[in-house]
């Protein structure tokens, strides 16, 4: 099921629409180049942080609480016992041993896809081709209907949403841990919903639907096999962990992030029995991870706030459109180079204070890969300016 739309841009609008991206370009890239900054203190931190705990923590057995450990950093291992039972007190539904239980909702709905062509025209015009195609899904999230093209694909209200619910704490041995905590670590298991529940789950969310139970989920409709826009498919799981590893600050008989010297929380906690230095590696890793997951996410918005910003010449040259692609090509390029060149410079200014060598080394390479496109295009076009 899909239809076509057709739209025309002129020169004129396309040149507004350029100037507003130019904006737009300007504070993507000020926020890029702040998030760089940021990311690099965050990361240094994070390490110092890490290297710091590795030093102080104390690994300590967990059938006694000693009082002269409190306020220190301790590494705490063993049996995980939930103190309580989660339940979801709306729909009557709880996980007996479980340290959390979570109410998956999906709901039969339309889906709007689309599909662009867009045509360049003498003149700096555009011409834009769509498709919109629209399907039957399951979703876990609200769509969103009143934005839809065409008219006729309308989705109802989610009657209920997800949810999740934890029990208050769990305890290693005579340690005590935010339920939340423990929860997070085990492993999810589907809980299977027989008929009696299906019933009594639609009456407690008052959907109004007949109810039966499909591979242990759920379905609220009055044809399972065939369902239709607005019937509901609901679930649950459970969270079971046997044993974890904790480091935190111990407060009295419980664990709680402990605070460092430059003031970054540290908590640690894995599923299984994990000595404390493997615990400290793993968060080193996750802490490199994320730092070149958020340099990565810069540079690439660096470069697209550098497009947008450049992107008017393009609009301009588009009067002719051979010659707009020939421009746009050389922006694109000009905005990779800008990347190349204030990306890994605010990196190294970034790390100057903290650790200089490196920070050269950051920005050396960032020079020589701008060096060399700059080599390239240069190579590329000296051919060209040969006569013929």
């Amino acid at each position: 099921m899909s239809f076509t739309e057709t739209t025309t841009t002129s020169w004129f609008s396309r040149l507004k629409g350029a100037l507003i991206r130019i904006v737009v370009g300007l504070i993507l890239v000020v926020a890029c180049i702040w998030l760089l900054f940021w990311n690099e203190g965050r990361s240094v931190k994070t390490y110092r942080a890490l290297i710091e705990g590795a030093g102080l923590v104390v690994s300590v057995d967990n059938s006694r609480v000693d009082p002269a450990n409190d306020g220190k950093l301790v590494h705490v291992s063993g049996p995980v016992k939930p103190v309580g039972v989660p339940e979801d007190n709306v729909l009557g539904i709880s996980a007996e041993g479980a340290a959390g239980l979570e109410r998956v909702v999906e709901m039969y709905q339309w889906v709007e896809t689309s599909r662009s062509e867009t045509r360049k025209q003498l003149g700096g015009g555009e011409e834009t081709v769509t498709t919109y195609s629209y399907s039957k899904e399951w979703k876990r999230d609200a769509v969103n209907s009143s934005n839809f093209r065409q008219a006729g694909h309308d989705n109802p209200q989610m009657p209920i949403d997800d949810a999740s619910f934890f029990v208050p704490s769990a305890t290693i041995g005579a340690f005590s841990v935010d339920g939340r905590a423990a929860a997070r670590l085990g492993d999810e298991r589907p809980i299977p919903l027989s008929a009696s529940d299906a019933t009594r789950l639609g009456e407690a969310a008052a959907l109004g639907k007949p109810a039966s139970v499909i591979g242990g989920q759920a379905v609220f409709s009055a044809n399972p096999q065939t369902p239709e826009i607005g019937d509901i498919r609901m679930s649950f799981t459970r969270s079971d962990i046997d044993s974890a590893s904790f480091v935190g600050a111990q407060r009295g008989a419980g664990l709680v992030p402990y605070t460092t010297s430059n003031g970054r929380a540290l908590f640690l906690s894995q599923a299984g029995l994990v000595e404390a230095p493997a615990m400290f590696d793993a968060a080193q890793s996750e802490n490199t991870v994320i730092t070149w997951l958020v340099r990565a996410g810069g540079l690439i918005g660096l470069f697209i706030g550098f497009v947008f910003i450049l992107s008017i010449l393009g609009v301009i040259a588009d009067l002719v459109p051979f010659i707009g692609s020939i421009v746009r090509f050389g922006t694109t390029a000009i905005a990779l180079i800008f990347t190349l060149l204030i990306g890994p410079s605010v990196i190294a200014i970034a790390w100057i204070t903290y650790r200089p060598l490196i920070a050269v080394a950051v920005l050396a390479a960032g020079i020589a890969l701008a060096a060399g496109i700059l080599y390239l295009r240069r190579g590329k076009a000296a051919p060209a300016a040969v006569p013929a």
